[in-house]
């Protein structure tokens, strides 16, 4: 019998380093909130079949370049993981579960799928928190092959990254080594940070502000003084009614982030909250 994935503790996170993070069991961890009876063994052993079918012929290839598009096309042709184009917004495209069941998902979480699957093979490949979309990376001899899981895989050419990079720096081309500061990898804690942000957003958007509460408190277990998680928990709690909640995260989020640019205006909101507190009394 293998060993079971034990997932972490929600309390247990904030204190690791952000490479100690385990982003498999995390991920699992943040999917369990809207599953909760998933089977986080299932996901591993998926996760290892993968590996494991491609196993021979990556041990055949020297180049780490040939042995990622052989993984690539694994995951992405002969699989089908792809990225949900009709249903972007869709928050079981950032449930690793539903992932991993339906081979449908977003930048971030078909990202995970290739950087588990190219890890347990020794492809020491990397999450990067691109502006837009979340995209990879692969070192190579001459510097670094980027990659868009999105589109199953497809590598990016400088040029490329550029413009994809401008809408998001006020129309500015990034430099050499402005680009390459963006396409710094990203943490385990920054890429898991980032998946919840997006369920967030989703959730917000949706008026699930429950489901938006819960994914910002999430974002604050593994990060606890996030400023923007703060403001969005505590809007969510307003939304709630929850006004207690709200008075604590939005003072707390004017607290860590006073110069914010919305900061004066939820001034005004903490003001009519203390107001109506002042009056229950």
């Amino acid at each position: 019998m293998g060993v079971r994935l034990t997932l972490p503790d929600w309390s247990s996170l904030a204190a690791q380093a952000d490479d100690t993070v385990p982003l498999l069991e995390t991920a699992l961890l943040i999917a369990r909130d809207e599953y909760p009876n998933l089977d986080a063994d299932l996901y591993d052993t998926l996760a290892q079949s993968h590996a494991e079918h491609l196993r021979p012929e990556i041990e055949a290839i020297d180049a780490w370049p040939l042995k990622m598009a052989a993984i690539n096309r694994h995951l992405f042709d002969e699989l089908g993981y792809t990225g949900n184009h009709d249903e972007y917004y869709d928050p079981r495209n950032s449930y690793l579960n539903e992932v991993f069941e339906r081979r449908l998902g977003n930048p971030i979480s078909l990202a995970m799928v290739q950087i588990e699957v190219a890890r347990r093979l020794g492809v020491p490949l990397d999450g990067v928190s691109f502006p837009g979309h979340f995209l990879v990376r692969l070192p190579v001899d001459d510097g670094i092959l980027v990659m868009d899981p999105f589109n199953g895989g497809r590598p990016l050419g400088a040029d490329e990254l550029r413009e994809r990079a401008k809408p998001h720096l006020g129309g500015d081309i990034p430099d050499d080594n402005a680009l390459m500061h963006i396409l710094d990898p990203a943490s385990h804690r920054a890429i898991l940070i980032r998946m919840l942000r997006n369920l967030h957003g989703v959730y917000a958007e949706r008026d699930e502000w429950d489901r938006a509460a819960r994914s910002a408190d999430r974002v604050l277990k593994l990060s606890p003084e996030q400023p923007e998680a703060l403001r969005d928990r505590g809007l969510a709690y307003l939304k709630m009614d929850y006004k207690q909640g709200a008075r604590h995260d939005l003072a707390r989020y004017l607290h860590v982030a006073p110069e914010a640019a919305d900061a004066h205006a939820l001034r005004e909101r903490l003001v009519e909250l203390n107001t109506s507190k002042s009056r229950m009394h």
